[in-house]
Order: C-alpha cells, then sequence, then structure tokens
C-alpha cells in the first residue's frame, strides 16, 4: 500500500495559507471604520432624518464564509490526490514484470496495461532494463531488455481465454534471468490459483528480489460457471467465485445457437461460500435448445459455460423380441423403457414386426441409440448394417430375457461372451439369495450416482470371466457378477444389462435409478443422429476447431493455431494453448472445451511466509480532489454573493412578488449547477409524435417503391379509396401513408398495398423479414403485379413484374394460395360482387386458400381471425382508384368503362371491410339455425 492516504501535486501553492491570517484582517477592516464629525448645525436635522446605518466591519461568519472559499480555492490549486501512485523501483537491478493475462484478467485489462506502462515508466526514468512474461502466453521472451522494448511487448500482449500456465512463464524468466536478481519484481495477478499446488509466489520470491510487488484487481469480478446438468425439470448450473466474503445472487441467461436469451435464472452464494448451485427452468424442448449459459454483467471466458451435443434431444429406437400386448402393459419388454426415455428423447418403434425391413428403415432415420429388449437372434442380414452404424458411433443397449439366455454365445452384438441360461436367485434349487446391487463404480456414465439400495436381482444372464471384465463392468451385484457391461467397437458401443427390461427378473426397472442410468447411457450417445452408410468414424478421430472462445466470452470463427481436439474416453479433455476453449466438430456435430473442468473451484493465491507489498491497479483507489473543491469554492462564492445582495437590500427594493420569482430563479439555477445532467422524466422520445398521429385514426398504406410515378399513383389511388369509404361508408379513413420497409413501424395498418415494379431496387432482406413478421403478427398485405397476368407460375408466361413477385415471394413464409371462391366473404363482405376489377379486369384476385382444401399437413400462415395475410392481383386497383385534387380520375380503365372503376372501387370496400372484419361476415350464415334454435 502507498505510505500517504493523499498528497498535493502542487504543494508550493500550500504557501498561500500562511496569508489566510492577513486576509481576516483585512476582511474584518472591510468596510472601513466610520469617523464621527460635530457639526452642530447638522445635530436637528440628525434627529428629523432616518439615519442609514452602516456597520463598522462585516460579521464574523460572513468573514469565516469568505475565509473558507480563500482557503478552497488554495487547496484546489494544490491539487490534493488521494491514495497517490509512488515511484519507488529498488534500483538493485531490472524491473521484471509477471503479468497474468488469464481468462480473469479480460474485464480490468486496460488497467493492467496503464499499471505495467507506469512501472515501466519508473524504470526509464531510472535506466533500468525491463524483463516481462506473460502467464497465458505458450512462450516468452523474459530476457531483459530497453523500457521501449517492454513497452512493445506490454502492447502486442492480450488476455487469452485460459487459466494461466504460471510454471511456464517462470521457467522461462528465470531461464532469461540467468541468476541476475530483479530489482523489483511486480507480478501482475488476478488472484487466483491455477491450481491446488500453485507456489508461483514463492518462486518468484527465490528470485530474491530487491522488492516484491503484488498487485491485483477486484477479486468480486471473478467469477466462473464450472457445470451445467440438463436434469428432468431444469438445468443445474454450478458457479464458482474467488471473493467468497459476503452473499451475493448472480443472474444466468440461457441463449440458444442463434445468440437470443430463451431463459434465465440465478445462483446465490451465501456468505464464505466460493461453490454454489443455481437453476435454469425451462420446458425440456426449450432446455434442449440451450447452446451456451452466461453471468450476466460478466464478459469473461470463464461467466460463459458452452454446451455441446451432450445437451440435446436423442433420436431413440426400441425394439422388443415379443409383440406389445396393449391388455398387459405392464408385462411388455419396452413399457419401462418407454416411460424412463419419454421425457429425455424421441422415440420410435418399427412399423412392421419384420426386422429383416425394419431394422434397415430405422437405421435409415439415423437413430443416435437403439434399444433391444430380449431379442436373441437378429436376421443374419442385419448383422452387416447394425455393426456399421455402430462403429459410426451408434450405441447399442441391450437387455436379457429368455430369448437372449437361449441364443449362441458368439453373438457379435453382445458386450462380453455369456454363458448359456440364466442364473436363477432364491429358487428352490438354488443356494443363493436374491442380490442387491454393489456400490457404483468411479468410472463409466453411472460414477457419482449412490447405490440403489432398494434393488432386487432374482435372475441375470452370467457373463465368462475375462482379463477386462471388469474394465467392461459398469455396474455389478453384491457377490461381484456383472449386471451391466459395456463394449467399445471404435466411435460407438454396445451396452447390456444382464436382467430384463421387465419387472419379473428384478426390481430395477420399477425403480427411480433405471430412468437415472437410461438417461445417462443416451446422453453418451452422438446426438446429431448416426449413419450406417459410412465407416470411417472411430474414437481417436480428430475433431477440427469449429469456434473458438475470446477471453471476453465471445464466440469467433477465428481459429488461429488451435489444433484438432482428439476425444479421450477415459478422461474430459482440458483447455490448453493446443486446443483453447471453444466448440470442436462441424456443424452436424461438435464437442464443447470449456475453460475451467466440471467442478473446478476458485482459490486464492497463496501468498503465506512471502515479504511482499500488495497493491492495486491504476484507475481505482487514485482520484484527485480538485473539482469537488472547486466546487465547494463556487458554491461558497455563491453564497457570498446572495448574503451580500441580501444585506445592501437588493431584495428589499423589489416588489414581492418579483422578490419571490427572483429567490426561485437563485434556486432552480443552482440546483441545475449543482446538477446539470439530470432531465424531465416526461421527456418524449424522436418519432413519438409521429407515432400518436397514426393511431388516431385507420390509414391505408402503400409501399414506396422509389419510382415518382408508381409512388404517386398509389398515394393518389389510395387518397381515391379513402374518400370512396368515407362517402359509402360509416369507416373515415384518414390520409394515405407512404412506408419505407426498411424503418418504418407497420403494425399501426391493417392492410399495406404493394405496387410490383420490376424497375423498382429489390427489397432487401431485411424489409422482406419485417413484411413476414407483419403478415404473422396479422397484417395483411396486396400485391398489385399491375400486368392483369392470372397466373402466379411460368406455365403461361410472365410479365417482369410477375418475375419480380416471385422472387420476392420466394423469400416470404406464404400459405398456399387460390382465387376467391364464390361463396368467400370478399365476395359480400359490404357489396356484392362476383369479380375483383381493378383498372384491368383480366386477373384473378388470389388470397390465402381455404382450410378445407389444404391437405392435412400444410402450414397456415393467417393468424387475424380468418384473414388472408396476403392478397395478389394484376387488375392495377390503384390506377382506378386514383384521382387528382378535384377528384377526377387520372388513368382511364382498359377497356373505358366507368362501371369497371365502380366495381373496382367496391372492390376496394370489401377489401377493407374484410381486413376490418374478419370472418363476421362468414358467421352470419348460422344466424338462422340460431334464431330456429332460440324459437324452439
Amino acid at each position: 500500500m502507498n505510505a500517504l492516504p493523499f498528497a498535493f501535486a502542487y504543494p508550493a501553492i500550500l504557501g498561500a495559507l500562511v496569508a489566510l491570517p492577513v486576509i481576516w484582517w483585512l476582511l474584518r477592516l472591510t468596510p472601513p471604520r466610520p469617523k464621527t464629525e460635530v457639526f452642530p448645525p447638522l445635530r436637528i436635522l440628525a434627529t428629523v432624518l432616518k439615519r442609514e446605518e452602516t456597520p463598522a466591519q462585516s460579521p464574523w461568519w460572513l468573514t469565516l464564509l469568505r475565509m473558507l472559499l480563500a482557503a478552497a480555492v488554495i487547496l484546489a490549486i494544490a491539487d490534493p490526490v488521494f491514495n497517490p501512485r509512488t515511484s519507488s523501483i529498488a534500483a538493485g537491478g531490472p524491473l521484471v514484470l509477471f503479468v497474468d493475462n488469464g481468462w480473469a484478467t479480460a474485464p480490468d485489462w486496460e488497467r493492467r496495461v496503464q499499471t505495467a506502462e507506469a512501472l515501466i515508466d519508473d524504470a526509464d526514468s531510472a535506466g533500468l532494463p525491463v524483463a516481462i512474461a506473460f502467464t497465458a502466453d505458450p512462450s516468452n521472451d523474459a530476457v531483459a531488455g530497453t523500457a521501449a522494448v517492454a513497452r512493445e511487448k506490454l502492447r502486442a500482449a492480450e488476455p487469452q481465454p485460459l487459466v494461466p500456465d504460471r510454471q511456464r512463464a517462470f521457467e522461462a524468466l528465470r531461464a532469461a534471468l540467468n541468476g541476475v536478481h530483479p530489482g523489483t519484481l511486480a507480478f501482475l495477478t488476478d488472484g487466483a490459483a491455477a491450481n491446488d499446488n500453485d507456489a508461483t509466489v514463492r518462486q518468484l520470491s527465490d528470485l530474491q528480489p530487491g522488492q516484491l510487488r503484488l498487485v491485483a484487481g477486484d477479486a468480486a469480478q471473478t467469477v466462473a460457471i464450472t457445470g451445467a446438468n440438463n436434469a428432468a425439470d431444469a438445468m443445474t448450473v454450478t458457479a464458482t467465485r474467488l471473493d467468497g466474503a459476503s452473499a451475493a445472487t448472480l443472474p444466468l441467461t440461457a441463449q440458444d445457437a442463434q445468440g437470443r436469451a430463451i431463459a434465465s435464472g440465478s445462483v446465490s452464494f451465501q456468505p464464505g461460500q466460493s461453490v454454489a448451485s443455481g437453476s435454469i427452468t425451462a420446458p425440456f424442448e426449450m432446455r434442449n435448445d440451450f447452446a451456451r449459459l452466461s453471468i450476466d454483467n460478466h464478459a469473461t471466458a470463464g461467466a460463459v459455460h458452452l454446451l455441446d451435443d451432450g445437451f440435446k434431444r436423442r433420436r431413440v429406437v426400441l425394439l422388443s423380441g415379443e409383440a406389445s400386448d396393449s391388455f398387459q402393459p405392464l408385462l411388455s419388454p419396452l413399457y419401462y423403457i418407454q416411460r424412463a426415455l419419454q421425457p429425455y428423447a424421441d422415440l420410435i418403434e418399427p412399423n412392421a414386426p419384420d426386422l429383416a425391413t425394419s431394422i434397415p428403415d430405422l437405421l435409415a432415420q439415423n437413430p443416435s441409440v437403439i434399444v433391444m429388449a430380449d431379442i436373441g437372434r437378429l436376421p443374419q442380414e442385419t448383422y452387416d448394417p447394425l455393426q456399421r452404424w455402430i462403429n459410426n458411433g451408434g450405441t447399442l443397449i441391450r437387455f436379457a430375457g429368455p430369448r437372449l439366455a437361449a441364443a449362441p454365445a458368439d453373438d457379435p452384438l453382445v458386450p462380453v461372451t455369456l454363458r448359456q441360461g440364466e442364473r436363477a436367485l432364491g429358487g428352490a434349487l438354488s443356494w443363493a439369495e436374491p442380490q442387491q446391487l454393489a456400490e457404483l463404480p468411479n468410472f463409466g456414465p453411472f460414477a457419482g450416482m449412490a447405490r440403489p439400495t432398494d434393488v432386487t436381482v432374482k435372475r441375470q444372464v452370467l457373463a465368462e470371466p475375462t482379463p477386462d471384465l471388469a474394465e467392461r463392468t459398469w455396474a455389478s451385484l453384491a457377490d461381484g457378477t456383472p449386471l451391466v457391461t459395456m463394449k467399445p467397437m471404435n466411435a460407438g458401443r454396445i451396452v447390456l444389462f444382464h436382467v430384463s427390461a421387465e419387472a419379473t427378473w428384478s426390481d430395477l426397472p420399477i425403480s427411480g435409478n433405471f430412468v437415472e442410468m437410461l438417461r445417462r447411457l443416451v446422453q453418451l450417445s452422438r446426438s446429431g443422429g448416426v449413419t450406417s452408410q459410412s465407416g470411417g468414424a472411430t474414437t481417436a478421430e480428430a475433431l477440427p476447431p469449429f469456434r473458438l472462445l475470446t477471453a471476453k466470452g465471445a464466440l469467433t470463427t477465428e481459429t488461429g493455431a488451435a489444433r484438432p481436439l482428439i476425444p479421450n474416453a477415459k478422461a474430459a479433455p482440458l483447455a490448453s494453448f493446443e486446443n483453447p476453449p471453444g466448440l470442436y466438430g462441424s456443424e452436424e456435430g461438435f464437442t464443447a472445451l470449456n475453460v475451467l473442468p466440471a467442478n473446478a473451484e476458485l482459490k486464492p493465491l497463496d501468498a503465506s511466509g512471502v515479504t511482499l507489498v500488495r497493491e492495486g491497479l491504476i484507475g481505482g483507489e487514485t482520484w484527485s480532489a480538485k473539482p469537488s473543491l472547486f466546487l465547494i469554492a463556487f458554491l461558497l462564492l455563491l453564497a457570498d454573493s446572495l448574503i451580500v445582495m441580501f444585506m445592501s437590500g437588493a431584495f428589499s427594493r423589489l416588489r414581492p412578488a418579483a422578490r419571490t420569482a427572483a429567490m426561485i430563479a437563485v434556486a432552480f439555477s443552482a440546483a441545475f449547477l449543482v446538477q446539470p445532467g439530470q432531465s424531465r422524466a416526461d421527456d418524449s422520445k424522436p418519432g413519438d409524435e409521429q407515432i400518436f398521429q397514426r393511431l388516431d385514426n385507420t390509414h391505408l398504406a402503400y409501399v414506396v417503391t422509389g419510382e415518382a410515378e408508381v409512388d404517386r399513383i398509389s398515394e393518389r389511388g389510395l387518397e381515391g379509396l379513402t374518400e370512396y369509404l368515407t362517402f359509402r361508408t360509416t369507416l373515415e379513413p384518414a390520409a394515405p401513408v407512404g412506408l419505407d420497409l426498411t424503418k418504418d413501424e407497420l403494425s399501426f395498418y391493417p392492410i399495406i398495398y404493394w405496387p410490383i415494379s420490376a424497375t423498382a431496387p429489390m427489397p432487401s432482406a431485411a424489409s422482406i423479414n419485417r413484411i413476414d413478421a407483419y403478415m404473422r403478427a396479422g397484417g395483411t398485405v396486396l400485391f398489385d403485379t399491375r400486368d392483369q397476368f392470372s397466373a402466379l407460375d411460368n406455365s403461361g408466361g410472365s410479365s417482369a413484374n410477375g418475375e419480380r413477385l416471385q422472387q420476392i415471394l420466394a423469400n416470404l413464409d406464404i400459405p398456399p394460395l387460390e382465387p376467391v371462391p364464390s361463396d368467400h366473404v370478399l365476395t359480400k363482405s359490404f357489396y356484392l360482387l362476383s369479380s375483383f376489377p381493378g383498372r384491368y379486369a383480366g386477373s384473378p384476385l388470389w388470397i390465402e386458400a381455404r382450410q378445407d382444401n389444404r391437405s392435412n399437413n400444410a402450414k397456415s400462415a393467417a393468424t387475424a381471425d380468418g384473414v388472408s395475410p396476403i392478397l395478389i392481383t394484376g387488375n392495377d386497383f390503384a390506377g382506378a382508384w386514383a384521382v387528382d385534387d378535384n377528384g377526377v380520375p387520372l388513368l382511364p380503365t382498359v377497356p373505358p368503362d366507368e362501371a369497371q372503376r365502380e366495381y373496382a372501387y367496391r372492390s376496394g370496400v370489401n377489401i377493407m371491410m374484410y381486413m376490418l372484419t374478419g370472418n363476421y361476415k362468414t358467421d352470419q350464415v348460422h344466424i338462422p339455425a340460431l334464431l330456429e334454435r332460440l324459437g324452439q
């Protein structure tokens, strides 16, 4: 720590404080003492006239206020700095900077650079060489050099998404020093131990520096996520922190693959607790979309936990040696398996009982897991595709039963060699009692599970003893006989339960442990599905870097020098210089590698028994009191001015109302000067006035294409329809509005008229996405190609405008379309119409096909009370509606016919009523039946 709590940048200015007594004496004599002159003729006047009294000297409290003002100015000019940094570099050797640049240094990296630069400046001033080493870099040139070289190294360095490898950096530093003792050795640390045996501080002390400094940041910002478990009802998250002194609650956010936040939760720490668990509650389908978890307001790689395919839902095929019996479901071999896996996987069963045909069909669906319940012999032609599927990463889970017990011992799809027949426990001819389960081993997927105490086994199939049987056994009975065995096959595996899948052989299927065991086995499988068509995958197949994590917790496609990740079945991979944290694999499937290993714990760096000086980073503790002192001086000057004005009678000569107003103005001015950043709570945001104007009434809207003539006809056409609606209906729309699809809000308008022009610029993808969202939210778009073509496809040829419409529709999620049926609500929403002409009369009006005309799997986009989200015509409605300021039509109809223009207006009225009333008119057909029912 610094020796002084504060210091003055210009201490010589404090000499002016000596003049304060002189200032006091001068102020006490101001104003000057009045003299008394005896002039007898004026004595009579003195008794008549009111004498204005002048004080002989200023009041003591006013003098004290002015003295404080002068002292504040003097102290402000002297610039007092609290917790100033002092240069105290030892001159007995080079300056050595040992800098942590791991994941925990990302939030305050700039302050660390400033601190290191200040030390380098001190060494430069003292003419000392500088050596610098970074703990999260794979190599270090720690040879002492000039201060300029050290600055270049410092500016080139950046935080890495790794745990610091301090031992490697220390070895490089010790070799570079070659026995030279440092003068000052500054360890700019993140404060966390890199491992359980981190002795970095002790090793740095062994270099015998003249001064050892330990410079650390804010430990409260060092938090990390060390594990996540997708449980049955929530995502359980484990987090750790470095500073566990006080209680804290950290908000958690789950994001999908696109980076959108889709769920949230929290993890709470109690005082003194460094590891805690929280949860993110969400439906299983939503949790299946989680791609990353993060701690809010902590932008570090440690505060982000990447999730890979191991958290996603699997496709599981269920095969049974017996036909399902719906009258006795509890005796079905697949009943308990279905109940156990249904919340966690998509279950598939064969459509045909013939396994020779059903297994190839099921393999074509790329399942992750195949479960076989008591299947002894398979059709011969199914073994090869099943083995290829397993070699490519599939997981085969088999259950014993009478059929498997009678199967040949050389079955290639069994993990161990089985004895013929089954072993009965507790029977009349058996000496052994039903067995309970032994403690589950500390390897395999069941590691960490408690031993089931309520499960007993009465019958099992036995495995022939082999040297590797113990390694392949994931669960066993109390007498040591295997219960669950496993055999790896290239990228896949075969798992065998030595009991049946229903409760006749054991109590395991009806216990809660059965659900957990199956869930863990399914999670081991490949989530993206496995195909049997290629056989090149192996367990040692290297996974290329796909996305890497930055020190601030963002994913990037820059892989740099990262090497492919080689999976290890015996141990989880750890982040390193060769394999930085990130995603390894491809879009079809990847493995997540996080900064910290599972269940890691952040612990403070051990510095016991070492003599050192602890310091903080620059920018956190050091601060100047100059601005505060100048503000105090200004307020004192303002108070002195008001007091002098009051004592001189300046306020007394004002009228009472003016005096009150002046005082209020002064008070508000002072408040404004003290808090200049305050703003009114009711300030309007930009664009609010336009929004309020658009909400006052119904507006017809059209898309601005950028072509002046097209936009003019659209505006005048909607203006003509507005006047017609006002004259013929109770609807009185306001002036039409032209819309810019890139920025204008679309949700204010029930329908948007879009004139298609092939010569206008193609709308951007963002504009089309906004239109798509508008249609999904219940709005309707009327596309008008203005070309009189009656077909939407290219069978009869298409105009340029029609081709442009096809390009736009190709990017929209639109429903199937059909011409307006004769009994559709559009034909009777206001006028009775049989066609919908515009300036032309040859094109039908296309709308969303009705439900009864669609296939069962068609996807509907209509969301607004039966209103079609899309209308398409080529009849040029706006051209028929367009009028000038005098109400005269701008364009003639083709052919010239005023009756056609009238029907065009009526078509517009029907469309608007259809938009605003939905299927109300259609429901009128039920009125006779309702009246008849009421009459009864």
